[in-house]
This record gives C-alpha cells, structure tokens and sequence, in this order.
C-alpha cells in the first residue's frame, strides 16, 4: 500500500498537474456545484508553465532577430549618395530626352540600320581585349578562347569587325565580362550606389572596375601602343559617338522601361543591381 501511494505521488509531481474547481464545500461539508463562468483552473506545477516560459523566450528571441535582420539589412542597402544620385538621374534624363534621344533619331534617320550595326560591331570588336583579360581573371578560359576566335575571325572575314561571321557562320558567343564583374567574382561587394553623369547607374566597386578597364580600352587615352585616340578630346568624341550609335538602335527602349517606374531614381537603382548580380552569378 505505500508503494502505491509512493507511486501515484511521482505521477502527480511529474505530468504537471492542473485542477480545475467544478464545485465547492459550504460549510455544512457538502458539495455545491459552482457555475461554469465562476469556475477556475489553476497551474499548480509543471509542464504547462515551463511550455509558457519556453514560447515567452522564443516570442523574445524572433523578436530580437526580426530587429536585427531589418537593422542589418537597412545597413546593407544604405544609400549615402541618394540626393546626390538623385539630382543627377535628373540631369542625365533630362539630358537623354532633350539632347541625346533627337541627336539619335536624326541620325538614323540618315544613317541607313545595316551601317549603324556594323559600326557598333566594329566598336565591340576592338574593346576586345577587355572581356578576353577578365575571362582569363575569372579563369573562364573557354570563354576567353571563344572571345579570342571572334576577334581573328571578325578582324579578319569580318572586315576589321564591321561584320560578325564569328557568330552567324561558327556560332561563336559574345562573353560579356568587366573588372567590376571579376571583382564581384572575388567577393568583392557592390558598396554605396552611385550615378555618374551621361554614363548613369554603377556602384562603388563597379566604378573601381571602369578605371581598370579604361587602362586596357583601346578606345581610351594612354600610353598602350595600340590605343587609338592620344588625348581626351577625341576619347571623348569617340565614346560619344558609339553612345549616339547605341541609342539609335535601341529607340523607344529607356522610353517604355520609364513608363512603369513611379519614382525614377529606385527604379533604375534596382534594375542596374539586379543586372549586375545576374551577370557575376553567370
């Protein structure tokens, strides 16, 4: 019989006991029934309050991890240069919808589409050595070779690059590859969002990159040999040149990607980063 009592008392202290006070003793010792709203149940020990404490902390700890993934993440996309980048993308829409976007038309208006494609295969052409370097650096080595086989052929059979049979004929692959994107290779973040004026969106780390190409750019000033302007002024009416080329074959695009932006600055910011990504994940 104590073993029994014994037993039932470990049961009882370790199931978390609970009662709940369906009735109550007047005190003639006899049981009244009490009303179900006046009824009570109390947690004398055990699980039940040892679960409450447990969602207490978790409710604490999510809590406390929602305030840091939002700070670290605020951090993350911290923008310092906003009024800055703001006021240029003014500027340089201002500038596209008055100036660059007319000179365009017009120009293609007299400059027949076959002719402005091949100027724009002959700038890619000689801007070669930037995707071969970078392919090399991010040991794409089959990349730099197919970049290497549109070089000779298009400088050759394609006429100085005018024409693309390294495409159209051995189905050879443009690789698109910059030292911005060899830095995020790297790991290297993006850092702070920047515009630039006429050139638009770019970022700290891709900016860094835009110097390191420029050196190897046979389109930029320097003392490379095969350079082909020799002082700013005609670097500068080159790269205008190839811009307005661009734009011509490209009208109405800036156009329609505008229609759907309500603000445009964050608008563009997050196309060029997604962009960006994309190209270094590839």
């Amino acid at each position: 019989m104590r073993s029994l009592i014994i037993f039932i008392f470990i049961i009882i202290t370790f199931n978390a006991c609970t009662f709940t006070s369906h009735n109550r003793i007047d005190s003639n010792l006899e049981l009244i029934p009490i009303p179900e709203n006046e009824r009570k149940t109390y947690v004398l020990f055990g699980k039940e309050q040892f679960l409450q404490e447990k969602e207490n902390e978790s409710d604490n700890f999510l809590s406390e991890q929602s305030f840091d993934d939002e700070y670290a993440q605020k951090a993350e996309n911290a923008d310092p240069l906003e009024p800055y980048n703001r006021l240029v993308t003014s500027f340089n829409d201002i500038l596209y919808v008055n100036v660059l976007n007319p000179t365009a038309r017009t120009y293609a208006n007299v400059v027949h589409q076959d002719i402005r494609v091949g100027i724009s295969n002959f700038f890619h052409n000689i801007t070669f050595p930037i995707r071969f370097a970078n392919n090399i650096l991010q040991f794409k080595f089959s990349y730099a070779s197919e970049e290497l086989g549109r070089f000779l052929l298009n400088s050759t059979v394609g006429i100085l690059g005018f024409m693309d049979p390294a495409k159209e004929q051995f189905n050879l692959q443009k690789r698109e590859e910059d030292f911005g994107q060899t830095l995020g290779y790297y790991g290297f973040k993006e850092g702070f969002h920047i515009v630039l004026p006429i050139l638009g969106p770019s970022n700290l780390r891709d900016l860094a990159g835009n110097l390191v190409d420029n050196y190897i750019d046979p389109l930029s000033t320097g003392e490379i040999k095969y350079k082909i302007p020799n002082n700013i002024e005609k670097t500068v009416a080159i790269k205008t040149f190839d811009t307005v080329n661009k734009i011509s074959l490209n009208l109405g695009k800036y156009e329609n990607v505008k229609e759907d932006a309500i603000d445009l600055y964050p608008f563009l910011k997050d196309i060029y980063t997604q962009q960006r990504e994309k190209l270094i994940k590839e």
